[in-house]
């Protein structure tokens, strides 16, 4: 059985890489893994930690209502969120890797993202970067 690996934020671009990794998923008969990665430090308090329970927990039953076999995995190691889905992506095998990507403003769009660019580019396997609706 074949690996897709989704990069999940909780905003829409998150969702709409959601989305398109279980539609991959059930088309590839393959297991679904589900990655939150935050950089950690100071600035992920309590608050914010208690909140990224909190949304993992709802994509969490989203997943059983799919029935596909899934793993969700919440990162706080201090690690690029890039870095970890590309380490999880090969640890695992990934066929595909999925991630959301947002509209930018001009500026923004000369630096694309440096985690979008860096798994665009450096993913050892195909990227399937999909807009929010």
């Amino acid at each position: 059985m074949g690996t897709v690996v989704v990069g999940f934020v909780p905003k829409p671009e998150g969702a709409a890489a959601l989305a398109a990794g279980i539609r991959e998923a059930r088309l590839r008969q393959a297991k679904l893994v589900v990655v939150n990665s935050h950089r950690g430090g100071q600035e992920f308090d309590g608050v914010k930690s208690q909140q990224a329970e909190d949304d993992m927990e709802a994509i969490r039953s989203q997943l059983e209502d799919s029935g596909l076999d899934y793993e969700l995995r919440q990162l706080v190691r201090g690690f690029e969120p890039a870095e970890d889905l590309i380490s999880i992506a090969e640890a695992n095998g990934a066929e595909l890797l999925v991630i959301g990507l947002r509209r930018r403003s001009p500026v923004g769009k000369l630096i694309l993202g440096s985690n979008a660019q860096r798994v665009l580019l450096d993913a050892h396997c195909p990227v399937l970067a999909v807009k929010a609706d």
